[in-house]
């Protein structure tokens, strides 16, 4: 099977667990890949915004990377999350890495200094140049504070034939439907909101990176195979049944949120790296009130 085809259903955004005493907790990471592909989900994501990547030293990368690939046996595609607003030192990293075991990397777009959609294209092109393994874009303005439009989007794609995705998180339904009308052959559209993944495959996207499959892998990967096959009635099952959790997740910001339900679980803990902290307590109360009900 062509990777094209093993990135279409459901990636999860692997979170990075950690000991009470904020190191990691490798065998919580294990036991997260195990718990994922007993999930049935298709592929998974090391090192991304849910990972809490930005408070990993250099050697804590290497290593989570390393206990991803040993967990995952070659069994699901892993793709390494190599992005940042530095673009000579995204190419460094994209030099120096390892990829072995390694199918391909998600590269965000640069946050905080705010390029223009042609400094955008020139850094994607660069970062196709450069990586070994192709590429999925990852446009998520919310957290970058920039917005790759559609015509960015497209330009890339057209012109760089390593880079194979995007997953697109602007939350915009009608930007994401316009990548999709417009892709060239063989460019995968994948949602980057578990929220609104049921009506993007229906409008032609092929799947999802998520959030919520950590917690609930086989109802997120059910949903997504389900309406992949225009299964809707099946699908939406699915979907409504963790709907009213996502909100909740992202409340007090992720991944503080899906490790509350990990935790309850019994997957991994609900420590989180500062700046970000622990919900609170009245937050953690609905979510197990909810999982109560949701057995996933």
């Amino acid at each position: 099977m062509s990777l094209l085809n093993k990135l279409k259903g459901t990636g999860v955004a692997l979170v990075t667990p950690f000991t009470k005493n904020h190191e990691v907790d490798y065998n919580g990471l294990t036991n997260l890949v195990k718990h994922v592909i007993k999930g049935k989900c298709e592929y998974v994501v090391v090192l991304g915004t849910t990972g809490e990547s930005v408070t990993l030293s250099k050697e804590e990368k290497l290593a989570v990377t390393n206990t991803v690939i040993k967990a995952a046996k070659g069994k699901v595609p892993v793709v390494l999350g190599v992005g940042g607003n530095n673009t000579n030192e995204v190419l460094h990293s994209l030099k120096t890495t390892d990829f072995t075991g390694i199918d391909a990397i998600l590269s965000v777009s640069p946050s905080y200094n705010k390029p223009s959609q042609a400094g955008i294209v020139e850094h994607f092109k660069l970062v196709a140049k450069a990586s070994p393994v192709p590429v999925i874009l990852y446009n998520v303005p919310g957290r970058t504070g920039s917005n790759m439009s559609p015509a960015t989007t497209l330009k890339i794609a057209r012109e760089c034939k390593n880079v194979i995705a995007i997953k697109e998180a602007s939350g915009n339904v009608e930007q994401v439907m316009s990548i999709i009308q417009n892709a060239p052959d063989n460019f995968l559209v994948i949602s980057g909101d578990d929220g609104i993944t049921l009506p993007l495959v229906a409008a032609g996207a092929v799947g999802v990176i998520s959030v919520v499959a950590n917690a609930y892998p086989l109802a997120c990967s059910s949903m997504v195979r389900s309406a992949l096959k225009n299964d809707f009635v099946k699908s939406r099952k699915f979907h409504y049944g963790f709907y009213g959790l996502i909100p909740m997740l992202f409340e007090e910001g992720n991944p503080a949120g899906v490790k509350v339900v990990l935790k309850q679980l019994g997957v991994c803990g609900d420590d989180v790296r500062m700046p970000l902290v622990k919900v609170s307590k009245d937050l953690e109360k609905r979510i197990h009130t909810y999982m109560k009900y949701y057995k996933g």
